[in-house]
């Protein structure tokens, strides 16, 4: 099949939205058809993977970036016959500790007794190279973006089940990508998933955890090449 008529299926993290991949559509070296998937709707990570595919045409490439990652994994498991291939890009098969989902679980609820107004730059610097984690403009898409999904669903991502989502080999050509200066998800976690799951690895320096705003020129060069040497069953 020739796989440029495959299009990518870009699915955000947590608390992420469509306007994450404004920058990597742009700089995407061919004309492939990018369709971005939104998780505002759905209160567990099959029901995200469902709501994505009823929109979907009959195959495709999924690219899941972080929390999108496991709805990426959900929907190669549930519909391997149309999935062509799968990038994970800076995400991880493992569960939130239980002491990161407690304070997620406070944090919400305060979110959801107040105006929300997104992510404040002490927590999101984390999630940043230190290079960036001074950068105003970054800091303040991020937050944007997280104000525009709102408290509710920032108390459905924050109490995400992710011990369901597959961890057996899938079938399709797996790419992983991992951020050599990320401090949320580590190289280490990447490599789990290729263990566990098969597939290619790229690691890109000079980025933080949010590869698609840090550093979208490097990722679209990364996934196009790595495309370009895939054949992918009809």
């Amino acid at each position: 099949m020739n796989n440029t008529t495959l299009p990518l299926v870009l699915i955000p993290g947590f608390m992420l939205d469509e306007t994450l991949w404004d920058d990597f559509v742009c700089a995407y070296p061919d004309d492939r058809t990018c369709i971005r998937a939104s998780l505002s709707h759905g209160e567990s990570i099959t029901e995200y993977a469902d709501n994505i595919v009823a929109t979907l045409p009959p195959r495709f490439i999924l690219v899941g970036f972080s929390l999108g990652g496991y709805v990426a994994r959900a929907i190669a498991e549930a519909f391997p016959e149309r999935t062509a291939g799968m990038v994970l890009v800076a995400t991880s098969l493992r569960e939130d500790p239980p002491e990161q989902r407690e304070l997620l679980d406070k944090a919400s609820q305060t979110a959801l007794m107040g105006d929300f107004n997104g992510f404040s730059q002490a927590v999101l610097k984390p999630s940043l190279h230190s290079s960036r984690q001074n950068d105003a403009q970054l800091i303040d898409k991020i937050r944007v973006m997280g104000k525009h999904l709102g408290a509710n669903v920032f108390r459905t991502q924050a109490m995400l089940d992710r011990s369901g989502v597959t961890q057996q080999p899938i079938r399709c050509p797996i790419l992983v990508i991992a951020s050599e200066g990320d401090g949320l998800r580590g190289i280490e976690e990447s490599r789990e998933i290729v263990t566990l799951l098969g597939g290619d690895m790229e690691i890109i320096g000079e980025s933080g955890h949010m590869l698609p705003l840090e550093q979208p020129v490097r990722l679209s060069s990364v996934i196009a090449d790595w495309l370009e040497k895939q054949h992918f069953e009809s």
